[in-house]
């Protein structure tokens, strides 16, 4: 399990990318979106056909890509209209990965019983 220092922040790009490349070509799709690659964020690409997805980080010492195929279902992006990319919580990023659906997902919360008259 990675844990993430509270000041990482999660990029989604909404637009797909040609993922044969690595680190320095992620680091240009980084670029393209306005950002620094440098900045110790995450950032996230998926192809076209959603079936694959990369996430850069650069850590202070080293550039890490993690990269995931689906072997069934696609990949299933944020909506956001109109912009190039979306900033999403850790919570959501587990999600992508394990390709559920954003547009509608459920977070459970307990709920004390009431009590019993």
């Amino acid at each position: 399990m990675l844990t993430l220092p509270a000041t990482v922040r999660i990029f989604v790009a909404l637009d797909a990318v040609d993922l044969r490349g690595s680190f320095d070509a992620l680091a240009g799709h980084v670029r393209r979106l306005g950002a620094d690659p440098l900045d110790g964020h995450l950032y996230v690409f998926v192809n076209v056909r959603r079936t694959l997805m990369k996430v850069l980080w650069f850590d202070r010492n080293g550039w890490a890509v993690h990269a995931k195929r689906l072997e069934r279902g696609t990949f299933q992006l944020p909506d956001a209209p109109g912009v190039t990319r979306v900033a999403v919580d850790p919570a959501q990023l587990a999600m992508m990965l394990e390709g559920i659906d954003l547009r509608a997902p459920r977070r459970l919360r307990y709920q004390p019983p009431s009590p019993s008259p």
